[in-house]
C-alpha cells in the first residue's frame, strides 16, 4: 500500500503531518526531494556558510524559484520545506528507512533552462519578479483555483511554460512513480510525501499499474488537527549524509 501525502512547500503542515505518520506507521518514508536538496535542508540552519556556497552553485532559475517560495512561506510564518524535515525528523526518531525520491534539481533546472525558448524565459522572470509581491490573499485563491480546477491549472501552465511542464512535472512524476513501484515490491507499508501538484500524475501512474495507492489532498492535509498525543512531540536532529 502507497499512501501519497500531498504536501505544499510553503505552509505550516508539521503538525497535521506528524498526525498522519503516526495513524500510518509506514515501513519506509519517501520524500521529494536529491541528495543535494536533503543535505542543504538539513544544514541551512546549523550550518549556514556552507549552505550558502551551496546555493550559490545553483542555476539562476532554480535560484528564482526558490525565492518565490520562500517570499510565499513567510507569508504562513514558516520556511520553505519546513514540512519535508518533519517528515526526516520523524523517520530518524522513529529509526523508519528514508528514501530521496526526486530528480537532481541542479541537473534538471541546468537542462531546462538550456532547452527553454528565450520568449518563455521572459515570461517566467516576468513572473518571478511579480511573485516577489503575492499576498496570502492570493495565495489561497490561487490554491482554490488549483484545488478546484486542476487539469484547467495545468492546461494553462502547459500554454505558458511548455518546457517548465514537461520537465518539472511530467519528467519529475514519472521518475518519482518508478522510485515508488520499485520500492513498493519490498514494503507493504509506503508514505510519500511529495507536492501536491505531483499527486494527480502519480496518482494515474500507480492506477495504470495497478497498485493499490490513497492520495490525501493538500486541502485534506490542511484540514486535519492536531493529536493530542503529538501535541507535545519534540525531536533531535541529526544531520546524516548516508540517505539514499
Amino acid at each position: 500500500m502507497i499512501t501519497l501525502i500531498g504536501t505544499g512547500h510553503v505552509f505550516d503542515l508539521s503538525s497535521q503531518l506528524l498526525t498522519l505518520l503516526e495513524k500510518k506507521e509506514p515501513g519506509i518514508i519517501c520524500i521529494e526531494l536529491d541528495k543535494q536538496r536533503y543535505n542543504s535542508l538539513l544544514i541551512r540552519h546549523t550550518h549556514q556558510k556552507t549552505h550558502r556556497d551551496f546555493e550559490k552553485k545553483l542555476p539562476l532559475i532554480y535560484k528564482l524559484l526558490a525565492k518565490f517560495q520562500e517570499n510565499i512561506a513567510k507569508e504562513y510564518g514558516v520556511n520553505a520545506g519546513d514540512e519535508m524535515l518533519t517528515a526526516i525528523k520523524y523517520a530518524q526518531t522513529h529509526q523508519i528507512p528514508l528514501k530521496l525520491i526526486d530528480m537532481n534539481a541542479q541537473h534538471l533546472f541546468t537542462k531546462m533552462w538550456h532547452h527553454m525558448p528565450l520568449s518563455e524565459k521572459i515570461r517566467l522572470l516576468l513572473t518571478g519578479v511579480t511573485g516577489i509581491f503575492i499576498s496570502r490573499e492570493r495565495i489561497e485563491k490561487e490554491l482554490k483555483h488549483l484545488q478546484e480546477n486542476f487539469d484547467k491549472y495545468i492546461e494553462e501552465i502547459n500554454k505558458k511554460f511548455p518546457t517548465i511542464k514537461k520537465t518539472l512535472i511530467d519528467e519529475r512524476n514519472k521518475y518519482m512513480t518508478d522510485q515508488l513501484i520499485y520500492l513498493n515490491k519490498d514494503y507493504n507499508n509506503i508514505v510519500a510525501c511529495i507536492g501536491d501538484g505531483h499527486i494527480p500524475g502519480i496518482s494515474k501512474m500507480l492506477k495504470s499499474k495497478k497498485i493499490e495507492f490513497e492520495a490525501i489532498r493538500l486541502n485534506e492535509l490542511r484540514k486535519i488537527r492536531e493529536e493530542t498525543d503529538t501535541t507535545h512531540a519534540h525531536f533531535t536532529m541529526e544531520y546524516k549524509n548516508n540517505t539514499s
